[in-house]
């Protein structure tokens, strides 16, 4: 079984029952990956995977420190022996690292998880960022504004995702930006 083939069926395992909101949240950020693959040549399939399990840290069978980056990496490195490179981008996904330092657990994300090259990195907030909690598209102007209605703005998702803000904007830039150009058309 394949990266891509593996990580959807894991992904589907543990969030689908439990979570089917999530799970199709996490349909449509790969979704949005698999649409980024003219900028991404051979790392096409790794976004994709990353871009799916995400996520799993949500799932109640796994979530240990309440922290889904942490907790879904943990678990995608020791119980599955996921492919490095997505694990890291799993730990790292959309500005965790503002998070985790709310949470506290900065220093544990940073020394277990190196980040993976900025443009993945960007790639996947991208994804994440423009994609509803129900797999839709949007923009991150209003999937930010979801986020802070859903959760308020004072509770540590709020605070985090305000100060996350300017980075996710920079992000999609950055994306939107390979996506236009000439990169596009001839992927790294």
């Amino acid at each position: 079984m394949g990266l891509t083939e593996r990580s959807y069926t894991l992904s589907e395992s543990l969030l689908a029952s439990p979570l089917p909101r999530r799970w199709a949240h996490s349909q449509g950020v790969a979704r949005c990956a698999a649409s980024l693959s003219p900028i991404l040549g051979e790392d096409a399939e790794l976004l994709e995977a990353a871009a799916i399990l995400h996520d799993v840290g949500y799932s109640p069978s796994i979530a240990a420190t309440g922290f889904h980056p942490l907790d879904g990496a943990r678990f995608l490195r020791d119980q599955e022996g996921v492919d490095e490179r997505v694990v890291r981008l799993v730990a790292h996904h959309s500005c965790a690292l503002l998070e985790a330092e709310e949470r506290g657990y900065r220093t544990e994300l940073e020394s277990e998880f190196e980040l993976e090259r900025p443009e993945l990195v960007d790639a996947l907030i991208f994804c994440d960022m423009t994609t509803t909690p129900d797999g839709h598209p949007t923009t991150p102007a209003e999937r930010l504004n979801e986020i802070v209605r859903r959760y308020g703005p004072d509770t540590i998702v709020g605070r985090f995702i305000q100060r996350a803000a300017p980075e996710i904007y920079a992000a999609a830039a950055r994306v939107e930006a390979r996506m236009d150009g000439p990169a596009a058309h001839h992927p790294m």
